[in-house]
């Protein structure tokens, strides 16, 4: 509740520089690290769409051979005249 005291402008300069002062701290990857780390992601996400893709097509493929997305003709009946 004390951080709740005092000007709102002088509050909000406070978190700023807090903001500031931990970013001086973080240990920034160096340029290979990220490429290599960019690299992998990359990798990964194709590998996944390629294996989903295969997942969805196949699913699709055996459902066909199934015979799940036939149409099934229907005969209307209707109810003899009375009479």
């Amino acid at each position: 509740m004390a951080d709740n005291k005092g000007n709102i402008f002088k509050r909000f300069a406070k978190r700023v520089a807090d903001v500031f002062a931990e970013l001086k701290r973080v240990t920034w990857p160096t340029g290979e690290k990220l490429a290599k780390t960019a690299a992998v992601v990359l990798l990964v996400i194709v590998f996944f769409a390629v294996y989903l893709t295969l997942i969805g097509n196949g699913g699709r493929w055996i459902l066909d051979k199934v015979g799940f997305y036939d149409i099934v003709e229907t005969t209307e009946t209707t109810p003899a005249s009375v009479g």
